[in-house]
């Protein structure tokens, strides 16, 4: 590897060479574990900012409240599945201004959860009961794709922020996600389910799910657990649409992003060049006021990275020191979506395009649907689509659990 691609790599992982020369200056290495962890320039540390509804509760469904919610991907599949949102609260500003503009009418809190209290959001839904509790408590600490995961990172213990939160709110039932990784991560799971549901009143299992089974067009499995008020949770109803046994095959990066346009570095396209050729597209771009296509803009490479993604057959490896970071295959699905990083340069690179991905092409992995508008850039929108949990895959659990309500 030269020089240039050296620097490219360390730059591209850590947003800049901050981390880099504070280890160097230890004599440690960038991914020591005794090396603090950079926090997100975005993430908002002053007071919490409360925005109330901004007119009265939607009573049609159940109503959810989401902490850790990021740009809001389990609300939106709950929301598909008939479920009313009340609220939503994260640090990371962006994701806010994501999950404000997806849920105009929710209510918001953006902040650290640590320094908010249960009352605080109970006033901003009117003290609505609660159905269901729903959060994807930050999982970079157990991530197996996290060189620095460690059992002692400091952001595997958000989870009891849930729980305190949970045992105040009382809700109906609790839907929690988090990498697979906890599951080798000591006691974690097992610290959950009975702190959890001793807290909160609830009976509360966990189970591994495969996003590809329920239509999203990615390789990316979830713990996820589920607590009900006097009721145990069977993870079988769950229904399964896409695989072996059901009416659909997987979905592929081509059933994906194939009828979006062909972009160079740095272009970008706010119209459809041709009709959704797959059942996933047509599904995609259901509910678009406009047809008017956001978030679809290249990112602006180096001509070395142009040349590294050119150079790279499709579903192999771009750089041989990061196995994960491939060039997409038309006919295969995605593999587990990350959110990079800080600041974090692309991941995939285009199965026909010499670039990375748009945030519309990384929307539709995840299976955003394409009147999703993510707020704060591309890089920004990339820690955002990164972290989220499939909106499809919250819809199936959010259906199997409303015959428990």
């Amino acid at each position: 590897m030269s020089a240039n691609e050296s620097n490219e790599i360390s730059t591209d992982l850590f947003g800049d060479n901050s981390l880099l020369t504070r280890a160097n200056s230890e004599n440690l290495s960038a991914w020591d574990k005794s090396v603090e962890v950079e926090e997100n320039l975005y993430y908002w540390n002053e007071d919490p900012i409360f925005r109330p509804l901004s007119m009265q509760l939607d009573t049609s469904g159940p109503l959810v409240v989401e902490l850790f919610s990021g740009c809001g991907g389990t609300s939106l599949g709950f929301e598909m599945a008939g479920y009313s949102i009340g609220l939503g609260m994260d640090i990371h500003s962006p994701s806010v201004s994501t999950f404000q503009h997806n849920h105009p009418h929710a209510a918001t809190i953006l902040g650290d959860i640590k320094r908010v209290k249960p009352q605080q959001l109970a006033d901003l839904i009117s003290d609505r009961e609660i159905d269901v509790l729903i959060g994807g408590v930050p999982c970079q600490g157990f991530s197996l794709n996290n060189r620095k995961r460690h059992i002692d990172d400091k952001r595997n213990l958000l989870y009891k922020e849930f729980i305190r939160f949970a045992k105040v709110l009382k809700p109906k039932a609790i839907v929690l996600e988090n990498v697979s990784g906890m599951r080798s991560s000591g006691d974690f799971v097992t610290r959950i389910e009975e702190d959890l549901g001793r807290a909160a009143g609830l009976r509360v299992h966990s189970a591994m799910l495969n996003a590809h089974e329920y239509g999203v067009p990615q390789r990316r499995q979830r713990l996820v657990f589920v607590g009900v008020r006097g009721q145990d949770f069977d993870f079988r109803s769950i229904k399964k649409t896409h695989g072996p046994g059901t009416k659909y095959p997987f979905n592929t990066v081509r059933d994906a992003i194939g009828d979006l346009p062909s972009l160079a570095p740095n272009e970008e396209n706010t119209s459809y060049a041709t009709k959704p050729n797959s059942i996933y597209q047509k599904l995609m771009r259901d509910g678009l006021r406009m047809n008017q296509l956001t978030n679809h803009r290249a990112p602006n490479h180096p001509a070395e990275t142009i040349r590294r993604i050119a150079q790279t057959k499709p579903g192999f490896p771009m750089y041989p020191a990061f196995r994960q970071r491939i060039r997409l295959a038309w006919d295969a699905m995605s593999p587990t979506q990350v959110s990079g990083g800080i600041r974090p340069q692309f991941q995939f690179g285009h199965p026909e395009d010499a670039r990375g991905l748009t945030i519309r092409e990384r929307c539709r992995i995840q299976s955003f649907p394409d009147r999703f508008f993510v707020a704060g850039g591309i890089v920004q929108g990339r820690v955002q689509t990164g972290n989220a949990v499939p909106p499809l895959l919250a819809k199936a659990v959010g259906l199997a659990l409303k015959e428990y309500l």
